[in-house]
């Protein structure tokens, strides 16, 4: 009996011991950084105030050398009071501001849940700290989702590429009275997911459609009542090689069309802004001391040929003809259309 009740006392002693390591470790994490430190007297007042725990100067001493072996980077200020703060944390300050950056400037994720992930992001340094994570982005004329469930259905998605398996889902549209209605009145729609891209701040799914026999894509905002099949994916999408950051740059708005190599003659100014819409491995050759022309591969669609005409008179098509001929075709329905005062359809 007596062997129990000693190691009971033991055991009590030893989680005791645990506790307090973890207690100060939470205070030095929590409480201090490069420029806010603390020093034994105000980690034990701590302890004692918040914790109700007590320890003597030497153990504190003893459970920091603890923590700094374990692998927590502590930093010693010496002088007469000697201070403590902890000098590196797994993402540093400027990382967590790309991070709520981030999270504040994407349209998908709700004010909700933006606010619960940026309150999670600031645990990940001192409070201090966390004073500048507050507020540091304010993005104008970009409304966020109230659609709470995109956030779901992207670990959804993700879960079902990672087991190779098959989901169903049900699909909407805005109507112009601002309501969202089912397509196809609500049937489901039962694909192989295949992968996840983000373009033009949404969310899109890379899917193959086995009814279609077609990889085709869907706005994740837009799916609805999604469920993970017990189904194995498509033996078909196995097959499936589509390059996601070529498909990025080629698709205009996600919108479907032919793949073309298209030649555009551009003004020298409008170089960022083909490298920017095609990467930097774009092939451009100079034309004379003002042009240059820029070869790429793109979806031929009216998005593609929106973007041609808002760039301005300082971009052309150059080739082939088939697509010059498509882009004189798209600009004289729009003209005729305005000529005769009807809308642009």
């Amino acid at each position: 009996m007596k062997d129990k009740e000693g190691d009971f006392r033991m055991d009590m002693k030893m989680g005791l011991s645990a506790l307090k390591s973890f207690y100060i470790m939470q205070i030095l994490l929590e409480r201090t950084d490069e420029a806010h430190s603390l020093n034994a007297t105000q980690i034990r007042d701590i302890l004692e105030n918040v914790y109700g725990v007590k320890i003597e100067r030497h153990t504190l001493y003893t459970e920091i050398e603890k923590l700094s072996n374990a692998g927590l980077d502590i930093i010693k200020i010496e002088s007469k009071t000697n201070g403590y703060y902890v000098a590196s944390r797994q993402f540093e300050l400027p990382e967590l501001k790309l991070l709520v950056d981030a999270v504040q400037s994407s349209r998908f994720i709700t004010e909700r849940k933006s606010r619960d992930l940026i309150e999670k992001l600031e645990t990940l340094c001192s409070k201090e700290e966390a004073k500048q994570l507050d507020g540091q982005v304010v993005v104008y004329n970009r409304p966020k989702t109230a659609n709470e469930t995109i956030y779901y259905n992207v670990d959804k998605l993700h879960t079902a590429i990672f087991h190779n398996l098959q989901i169903k889902f049900q699909y909407v549209e805005w109507t112009v009275q601002k309501k969202q209605e089912f397509r196809h009145g609500g049937a489901f729609y039962t694909v192989s997911p295949l992968h996840l891209i983000w373009d033009d701040e949404n969310y899109y799914l890379i899917a193959f459609d086995e009814n279609a026999k077609k990889t085709k894509h869907y706005r994740v905002d837009k799916m609805r009542n999604m469920e993970i099949l017990e189904d194995k994916r498509s033996p078909e999408s196995a097959g499936d090689k589509t390059d996601l950051a070529g498909f990025s740059k080629k698709t205009f708005g996600m919108f479907g069309g032919t793949d073309t190599s298209v030649k555009l003659k551009c003004r020298n100014h409008l170089a960022g802004v083909v490298i920017d819409r095609f990467g930097s491995d774009v092939w451009m050759v100079p034309q004379d001391q003002e042009y240059f022309t820029a070869t790429v591969t793109i979806t031929v669609s009216p998005q593609f040929f929106g973007w041609v005409t808002a760039i301005g008179e300082d971009m052309e098509i150059d080739g082939p003809e088939d697509v010059k001929a498509r882009y004189e075709q798209y600009l004289e329905r729009r003209l005729l259309k305005y000529r005769k005062g009807e809308p642009d359809m």
